[in-house]
């Protein structure tokens, strides 16, 4: 089963993006890069409660 996730830039910390993940293949929390629209760059995002 797939569980809806939000990831959060880690500079300016905004909540930009909401995706799915499966538990199984990715037990822990996400790091992803990603465009913040708030920091005009590409950042890391982690995933958020």
């Amino acid at each position: 089963m797939r569980t809806r996730i939000t990831l959060a830039c880690t500079e300016c910390k905004n909540r930009n993006y909401d995706t799915t993940k499966d538990k199984k293949t990715h037990p822990d929390r996400m790091e992803i890069s990603k465009y913040c629209r708030f920091c005009k760059k590409h950042t890391l995002h982690k995933e958020t409660k």
